[in-house]
């Protein structure tokens, strides 16, 4: 670590810096990029990083902290994968959130995007939620960013037949500031309200 990325003082606790940083990431982080980003040595945050995932472990969480690809992320514990798939299948059978209406709507103006940045745009994480739009088939990935190697996301053709569109270039215009996103919301609202009859969920 160098001395710009080593607070003297650290302006926050470590260890839920560390859990902050790899809630919102999109890929496994590696130990020096979360020291840079909370202002600590490497060696502590390797320190702290096994001591969450033990602590974790310890406690039968329905989550865990592993090492792969040569970072760390949290993954669902696989005992709970059951319960999971039953939430997410069961999902599809529901009519999409206003959460959801949202994420869909700044993938579809903003893509090929990142979870990241779609988070950025509506201020909270948004993974779960993208999740959702994966397996309901709206959303898929589209390859992954040359800077910073983050998943890239994009509508599908089913997206676009589900609105009753035939391409993205007959989205309405949006205003200059997207998260004012009424009037959109309530036409993907509309086309995707999943109780119309004959209509299957997706």
């Amino acid at each position: 670590m160098t001395e710009e990325t080593t607070l003297e003082v650290p302006l926050v606790e470590l260890r839920p810096a560390v859990e902050a940083v790899l809630m919102v990431a999109d890929e496994p982080l590696d130990p020096p990029s979360i020291a840079t980003a909370a202002g600590y040595p490497v060696d502590e945050v390797v320190r702290v990083l096994g001591e969450l995932a033990a602590e974790y472990d310890a406690q039968q969480r329905g989550f865990e902290l592993r090492q792969v690809a040569g970072g760390w992320r949290y993954s669902t514990r696989e005992e709970y994968a059951p319960v999971v798939e039953k939430f997410v299948l069961e999902g599809q059978q529901a009519r999409l959130t206003q959460a959801a209406l949202e994420t869909l709507a700044v993938v579809a103006y903003l893509q090929p995007v990142s979870r990241a940045r779609v988070s950025a745009v509506r201020g909270v994480n948004v993974d779960g939620v993208m999740r959702t739009l994966v397996t309901r088939g709206l959303v898929e990935e589209a390859g992954t960013d040359g800077e910073h190697g983050a998943h890239l996301y994009r509508t599908t053709s089913y997206f676009l037949e589900r609105i009753g569109i035939t391409s993205l270039e007959e989205l309405p215009d949006l205003a200059p500031f997207l998260p004012e996103m009424g009037d959109l919301d309530f036409d993907l609202d509309a086309a995707l309200d999943v109780g119309e009859a004959g209509d299957p969920a997706p």
